[in-house]
């Protein structure tokens, strides 16, 4: 159920910032929101984004998914903390953070794809 919950969080943030990337380029540290290079920026982490989400809620080697998420959301939690303190979206995602580390070391799971 946590590798599904994780995936699908993915999905939205990972949906809205391929629909809507000007809305997420505030986000992006050390260059500036108005640049394309932001855009592009929050594209390819939108796909990044999805990618893991789809292989989540698949199945599709999920400790290997969970830990590249970790990741992702250790970067987001760190950026965001340098960037303007602690927040509530800090604590979001540091919970966030938190499932998919579990789901690192989660050797049994049901329906899951070995590739």
């Amino acid at each position: 159920m946590g590798r599904v919950a994780l995936g699908l969080v993915l999905a939205w943030f990972g949906y809205h910032e391929l629909v809507r990337p000007g809305q997420w380029t505030g986000y992006v540290p050390v260059i500036s929101p108005s640049s394309s290079l932001a855009i592009v920026l929050v594209l390819a982490h939108g796909w990044v984004l999805l990618i893991l989400a789809v292989a989540l809620v698949a199945g599709i080697v999920p400790r290997t998914a969970a830990a590249v998420s970790a990741v992702a959301l250790l970067e987001i939690v760190i950026s965001l903390t340098v960037s303007g303190g602690l927040s509530d979206l800090i604590l979001r995602d540091l919970g966030v953070f938190g499932l998919a580390v579990c789901l690192t070391g989660c050797r049994r799971q049901r329906v899951v794809l070995r590739g």
